[in-house]
């Protein structure tokens, strides 16, 4: 089986990170990345990307990455520490890793980095961790 097949089956089925701009760049089990601009209407009062859009972005990159192995999984908790604004053009990347767990219950660290179109320098916006259960049931259908 490719190995991104299942994160790309959940993809395909997700109408949020579509709705979002969210790309899904890579994916298998042990880890994801997705990315998208930031537009203006992600924007809050202070003219920088709403936290919830980071979460969500950080969010996704562990729903792809934990469910890579085929077998469902759903988060059971997370939380996230924000460092630095994004602002409007900025590309966010959520890379998630697997950082822990056993077979059913796995910790992902997620790092959410911002840069703009015209330069390689990347500054972290946020660290989010995660974790997930998975409940025994196939992604893809059989």
């Amino acid at each position: 089986m490719d190995p991104d097949a299942p994160a790309r089956h959940l993809f395909d089925r997700d109408p949020t990170v579509a709705s979002f701009g969210i790309e899904l760049v890579e994916a298998g089990p042990i880890g994801a990345t997705v990315r998208m601009t930031v537009r203006p209407e992600m924007c809050n009062g202070y003219g920088m990307i709403h936290g919830g859009l980071t979460f969500l972005l950080a969010d996704s990159a562990m729903a792809f990455a934990s469910s890579g192995d085929n077998e469902t999984a759903l988060a059971t908790s997370a939380g996230i520490d924000w460092f630095a604004p994004a602002r409007v053009g900025q590309v966010l990347t959520a890379t998630a890793r697997r950082s822990g767990g056993g077979k059913k219950s796995v910790v992902w660290d997620v790092e959410v980095t911002a840069h703009d179109d015209d330069d390689n320098d990347s500054t972290t916006v946020a660290k989010f961790r995660g974790r997930t259960r998975k409940v025994g049931t196939p992604v893809l259908p059989e």
